[in-house]
C-alpha cells in the first residue's frame, strides 16, 4: 500500500496529476499495481531467505588443525576396490601375499591398519586402511619407493585386471576418537560413512567429542576419520562387534543413556548422505 501511495504522489508531482486532474488509464494503473506487488514479494522473499540461510562463522584456523590429533602427524589412506565377482578369491589371495611385505618393511614408514571384504553393503568390494607415520612426506616417500619395487609393480598390474573400479581418500584422525590399534577376533566391523554439508565439520566434531563417550562400554569404537583429499566433507566411523546381534544390542543400549538422543538430534541435520558397510577382515588384517 505504501508503495502505491509513493508512486501516485511521484507521478502527481511530475505530471501535475492530483485529485482534480485526469485519472490514469486502467492499463497504467494495473501496471503500477503489478510493480508494487512485485516489490513487496521481493522484499518478503529476501526476508524469508534470511531466516533459512545458515550463517557460517569465520574461522581463524583450518579444520584439520582444529580437529586432528596434535600429538601425532599420522596420515591415513582408505582404499575402496570394486572387484570383478569371479576374481574376488584370487584378489584376496594376491593381497594376502603382497600387502604384509609392505606392512613389515622397515624402510617403508607406513602400516596396514586393516583390510576387509564387504559382507553387507556394496558387494564384491575390498576396503584397505593404511597409516603413514609422518604425514604427507611419509606418503610421498612410500609412493616413490614402491614405484621402484618390481614385485609391487607386478602386483598392481595383476590386481588391475581383477578390478571394476577403485577410489581412495586421504584422511586425518579425529582428536577425540580411539587410536586404531590391532585387536584379536573374531569380530565383524562396521564402517559408517557420512557425507556432511559443507561448512559443518566443526559442528560435527563438537557434538561427537561428547557423543563418543556413550559408545565405549563394549570397546566397539575403533577409529574416527575425516577426509582431506578425495571426496571432501566425508567422515568415517569404524566400529567392531562380535556379531550382528551384538551390534544391535550395543547400538540400542546407547539410547538408554541420558544425552545420546539430543546429540543424535543435532547431528542428523548436518548429514547429506550416509552409508553403512558390514565388513569381514582378511587373515592378514591387524584388526581381527
Amino acid at each position: 500500500m505504501a508503495t502505491r501511495v509513493l508512486l501516485r504522489r511521484s507521478l502527481g508531482g511530475a505530471g501535475g496529476l492530483d485529485r482534480a486532474g485526469p485519472r490514469l488509464p486502467a492499463r497504467s494503473s494495473l501496471a503500477l499495481r503489478g510493480l508494487a506487488s512485485s516489490t513487496n514479494r521481493a522484499g518478503e522473499d529476501s526476508w524469508l531467505k534470511s531466516l533459512f540461510v545458515r550463517k557460517v562463522d569465520p574461522r581463524k584456523d583450518a579444520h584439520s588443525n582444529l580437529l586432528a590429533k596434535k600429538e601425532t602427524s599420522s596420515l591415513y589412506k582408505i582404499q575402496f576396490h570394486n572387484v570383478k565377482p569371479e576374481y574376488l578369491d584370487a584378489y584376496n589371495k594376491l593381497c594376502q601375499e603382497v600387502l604384509p611385505k609392505i606392512h613389515e618393511e622397515k624402510h617403508y614408514p607406513c602400516a596396514l591398519v586393516g583390510t576387509w571384504n564387504t559382507w553387507y553393503g556394496e558387494q564384491d568390494q575390498a576396503v584397505h586402511l593404511w597409516r603413514y607415520e609422518g604425514g604427507y612426506p611419509a606418503l610421498t616417500e612410500v609412493m616413490n619407493k614402491l614405484r621402484q619395487n618390481k614385485e609391487f609393480t607386478e602386483f598392481r598390474k595383476e590386481r588391475g585386471n581383477m578390478l571394476l573400479s577403485r577410489k581412495n581418500q586421504l584422511l586425518l584422525e579425529f582428536s577425540f576418537w580411539n587410536e586404531p590399534v590391532p585387536r584379536e577376533g573374531p569380530n565383524i566391523y562396521e564402517l559408517r560413512s557420512y557425507q556432511l554439508r559443507p561448512g559443518t565439520m566443526i559442528e560435527w566434531g563438537n557434538y561427537w567429542a561428547r557423543a563418543i563417550r556413550f559408545r565405549q562400554d563394549n570397546n566397539e569404537a575403533v577409529g574416527g576419520f575425516f577426509s582431506q583429499i578425495g571426496q571432501l566433507y566425508m567422515v568415517h566411523h569404524l566400529w567392531a562387534y562380535k556379531d550382528l546381534q551384538s551390534r544391535e544390542d550395543t547400538r540400542n543400549a546407547a539410547w538408554n543413556k541420558h544425552g545420546w538422543d539430543e546429540l543424535v538430534y543435532y547431528t542428523v541435520p548436518l548429514i547429506q548422505e550416509m552409508e553403512s558397510r558390514i565388513m569381514i577382515p582378511l587373515k592378514i588384517s591387524p584388526l581381527q
